[in-house]
């Protein structure tokens, strides 16, 4: 991701300010009127308690496409360091918009500090439509969703242990052509004894629309208080489709046979191979802001998903 740089001074019809020029009179009412109109609507949005975005941080995904909507955007509203924006606004797919989420999500201020994506890529689940006009407006307007992360703890083959998050999904595949054999417990009691398959997943409500749905995991909506644990092509039991587990559920999921049907554990765009063991639950203590349009919330977008087949 890269973020441009803040654009020179502009005056009010929009050309860079030069030092020591005067403003044609009619130029300089309709300046008074735009600065008396910004007054108002900033006043209006401190008595309805809207949030106001004085500070916007732009990040590309460093497409041509989207490195051009930033320089446009950046030069019309300014460009804000992350650290000290109101907002982010990331201008490019789903991947930016999760990588933007990841790494805010790692800051004490990423529950203050909401993402508003705007598409400049190829899909665009989680963004919203690219305009230039009325940022701020649409900024103030928005709805806003919060999504809590997974944690994926992992025990290695060698014994070394990571931690990761994932706001999507956490799954384990086969690294060979040979099936893996994973033993499934959920709070600490064996729920399944011998799983093989491809792989399996646990997914959060805003994560059920992706990889889990293409697996035919369900649909979970936003304010679901549960996670999909779902087979990824299952051998045997050949009959079982998954279960709806409660999001404060602990899942552990023991490799068998590692060394003969070595697995890998990935938390949205992390891999670690060779796993012997994982452990995932959702992480209620972190939580992540996403902005959408008014009717285009992300709870809409998934409940939308479901009759869009």
């Amino acid at each position: 991701m890269r973020s441009g740089r803040a654009a020179p001074p502009l005056t009010a019809h929009g050309s860079p300010e030069k030092h020591g020029a005067t403003m044609n009179p009619s130029l300089q009412w309709r300046a008074v009127q735009k600065a008396r109109s910004q007054m108002r609507q900033a006043a209006g949005r401190a008595r309805s308690g809207s949030p106001n975005f004085a500070k916007i941080a732009f990040l590309s995904s460093g497409s041509p496409e989207a490195d051009a909507a930033l320089k446009k955007l950046a030069k019309r509203y300014g460009n804000s360091l992350p650290g000290e924006a109101d907002v982010v606004v990331a201008l490019g797919g789903d991947g930016l918009m999760l990588q933007t989420l990841h790494a805010f999500m790692k800051t004490k201020r990423s529950k203050s500090v909401p993402i508003y994506g705007m598409n400049r890529g190829s899909v665009g689940f989680l963004m919203n439509e690219y305009q230039e006009n009325g940022l701020l407006e649409r900024l103030g307007s928005a709805e806003s969703s919060t999504i809590h992360p997974l944690i994926m703890r992992t025990r290695g083959n060698d014994g070394t242990l990571r931690t990761e998050r994932s706001i999507n999904e956490v799954y384990l595949f086969r690294q060979t052509y040979q099936a893996a054999k994973l033993r499934i417990s959920v709070d600490g009691r064996e729920r399944m004894a011998e799983l093989i398959a491809d792989g399996v997943l646990i997914a959060t409500p805003a994560g059920s629309t992706a990889y889990n749905l293409s697996v035919n995991g369900p649909i979970l909506p936003l304010d679901a208080t549960l996670m999909a644990l779902t087979p990824i092509s299952a051998f045997r039991p050949r009959r079982w489709r998954g279960a709806l587990l409660p999001d404060k559920a602990k899942v552990r999921i023991e490799v068998l046979e590692p060394e003969k049907r070595p697995v890998s554990a990935v938390a949205d765009h992390t891999e670690i191979r060779d796993v012997a063991e994982v452990e995932v639950e959702m992480d209620h203590k972190t939580g992540v802001v996403i902005l959408h349009d008014p009717g285009h919330s992300l709870e809409e977008r998934i409940l939308r998903e479901q009759f869009g087949y």
